[in-house]
């Protein structure tokens, strides 16, 4: 079993790589499909990285909704022909810089230095 520096670790990767794909404006991203793709399997991995976090380090950050996160992974795996590209350009420059923060900050509860 891996531990919870390890995923957050991951997660770290999946925002910096969300950020790069996205760093070009709205109107760029919703015209490249290749980039929608990249940032929704980002996304994916995210969450599913999401999952494998302990409990009592996710209850370190009571303002993320991980079990919202957990499900939305559901919604990118088995209704990918559902998804708003408006709604995941939304989630790429609300929700993702809040996550970003807190994962550094578990990180940090963590001892570790090595912020990806």
């Amino acid at each position: 079993m891996k531990d919870d520096a390890v995923y957050l670790h991951h997660i770290l990767e999946c925002i910096h790589r969300i950020e790069e794909d996205v760093a070009e404006g709205r109107e760029w991203f919703l015209a490249r499909h290749t980039f929608q793709d990249a940032v929704l399997r980002n996304l994916q991995v995210l969450a599913e990285s999401t999952q494998k976090i302990s409990g009592a380090l996710k209850e370190t950050q009571p303002t993320i909704e991980w079990r919202k996160i957990s499900a939305f992974r559901n919604i990118l795996v088995h209704d990918y022909l559902g998804i708003d590209l408006e709604a995941i350009w939304g989630i790429t420059q609300n929700e993702i810089p809040s996550l970003k923060l807190a994962v550094e900050s578990m990180l940090s509860l963590l001892g570790s230095s090595e912020l990806s």
